[in-house]
């Protein structure tokens, strides 16, 4: 084995320690696509240990223990510590329009186009990706682990469970491993100009999306009257 493969093994070694002292949300939050390509870029030196706010300050301890560098605050522009949440799809105002199934990285929202979805508690990371898509807003985060947060709120066997679940949305949606996911919606009337510009669409495909931005529209009015 030359050096140069001898320095690849071990800095995949590190990189594979370093995911697994991370919670396996996978929400992005630390600026990289992944837990994984977080793990790799700390592995690198391109990265500094304390950008996993789900971790908290119990994983920043972790990783410098592995990392042999001293532990420091987590950074505040990438969050702060907190419990562990869980999303809830409030049904009833659901529209089935499927973005946050898209958006969800371990395939814990359950549901069909134009059929109301729900979210699997013990699927679900907290990671909050689906929050930003929902056009209705109709999914909110509550409180999964008491006064627990960062580490504390987390089991290492949560964390292998998050990890298999997305290995198989990987394996179920063929995106490869690090790609990012999508994490803002887009109107509507903005998705249908981004892809008129791109190809002609039928004159059914454009009343499709009218029709679905009026919906969602109406939706967002009724939501909004409802709120104090």
């Amino acid at each position: 084995m030359t050096s140069s493969m001898s320095a690849a093994s071990s800095l995949q070694a590190l990189a594979a320690n370093i995911d697994a002292a991370l919670p396996q949300t996978q929400c992005t939050r630390c600026g990289y696509p992944d837990c994984a390509a977080y793990a790799g870029a700390i592995a690198r030196g391109e990265a500094p240990i304390n950008q996993c706010p789900p971790g908290g300050q119990e994983g920043i301890r972790r990783l410098a223990a592995i990392t042999r560098q001293p532990e420091i605050p987590l950074s505040a522009e990438h969050g702060v510590e907190s419990w562990r949440s869980l999303a809830v799809v409030d049904e009833a105002w659901c529209i089935g329009c499927t973005l946050c199934i898209k958006a969800c990285p371990t395939d814990a929202i359950l549901g069909a186009n134009k059929r109301m979805h729900t979210v699997i508690a013990e699927h679900c990371t907290g990671c909050e990706l689906c929050i930003p898509v929902c056009p209705v807003d109709c999914i909110e985060l509550i409180n999964a682990s008491g006064s627990a947060t960062g580490w504390n709120a987390w089991s290492t066997e949560q964390a292998q469970h998050a990890r298999g679940r997305y290995t198989l949305h990987h394996q179920r949606t063929g995106r490869k491993a690090n790609a990012p996911v999508r994490t803002t919606a887009q109107e509507p009337a903005a998705e249908a100009a981004t892809a008129s510009t791109e190809q002609p669409q039928s004159s059914a495909a454009m009343d499709k999306k009218a029709m679905l931005a009026s919906i969602m529209a109406k939706a967002r009015a009724q939501r909004a009257e409802q709120k104090p």
